[in-house]
């Protein structure tokens, strides 16, 4: 039995486009004062694409457990302020926030897969 290597073919125009605003949509929660922001957006392109873009069931997915991870890090600095330690916390949690979402958008407008360091993998 021999094993059969299709290679990776670079997703199209439309795939690379949702799977970008699914990773930008994760600033969301940094710039909109709506609570969860972040979450809810690549959320519903997730559930909306994942069926008909493979690169955005993959992408989607990343950029969900990533938000939710960057959510959960925040809310624990933010306790940990009463201790103060939050207080240098939480703006490193921020700017690690930014700039990998800015690094996970380029990397799929790009048409790359892009896996985030330190998430918490809650989505499969």
């Amino acid at each position: 039995m021999s094993i059969v290597y299709q290679p990776v073919t670079e997703p199209n125009p439309s795939a690379r486009n949702w799977a970008m605003f699914a990773h930008l949509s994760g600033l969301a929660s940094l710039i909109v004062v709506i609570p969860l922001a972040g979450i809810w957006v690549p959320l519903i392109i997730w559930l909306a694409k994942r069926a008909e873009f493979p690169f955005v069931d993959r992408s989607g997915k990343e950029a969900l457990n990533f938000q939710i991870s960057c959510v959960i890090y925040s809310l624990i600095a933010a306790v940990l302020c009463f201790v103060f330690i939050g207080f240098v916390l939480l703006p490193i949690v921020v700017l690690f926030w930014f700039i990998f979402t800015i690094i996970g958008t380029v990397r799929a407008a790009n048409g790359d897969e892009y896996k985030y360091p330190v998430t918490i993998r809650l989505v499969n």
